[in-house]
């Protein structure tokens, strides 16, 4: 009993860590997957970008509608120059979202024709323990 009792306990703390990674590396995973995310919208990819996306995003908006809002938006700007964190928050509550594990990351972008942005890209944990992006606005 005491043995099953141990391994209950071990199970639990190694559980409950990944679960609770701390700050900065679950930023770091978030930001990675928006980067990755970003790379394939800066390269026109916008159906994989979609299909990347979290769930929340594909039931929020069809592919039909990201690829064309996307183009609509990203193709005058031009191509990538930079991109940087400004800044990256983690949240469990959105406006209009569910609740969930989110990481609000605000990018000081510069483009071709647009040399000052901010990308707003938010990842969420999805169901399966992936960050997936789940939001993606430019001001």
């Amino acid at each position: 009993m005491l043995k099953r009792i141990g391994c209950v306990a071990v199970m639990w703390l190694v559980l409950g860590t990944a679960a609770l990674a701390d700050g900065p590396e679950r930023e770091a995973a978030a930001i990675a997957s928006a980067r990755a995310w970003l790379s394939l919208v800066d390269e026109g990819k916008y159906a994989q970008s979609w299909k990347d996306a979290s769930g929340y995003f594909r039931q929020a908006v069809s592919q039909e509608q990201w690829e064309q809002a996307a183009r609509s938006v990203r193709t005058p700007l031009g191509g990538l120059v930079s991109r940087e964190v400004k800044n990256a928050s983690y949240t469990t509550t959105l406006p209009g979202a569910p609740d969930g594990q989110y990481v609000v990351i605000l990018f000081n972008t510069s483009f071709e024709n647009k040399k000052s942005a901010i990308e707003t890209v938010t990842p969420m944990m999805d169901k399966d323990g992936t960050w997936r992006v789940s939001g993606y606005f430019i001001k």
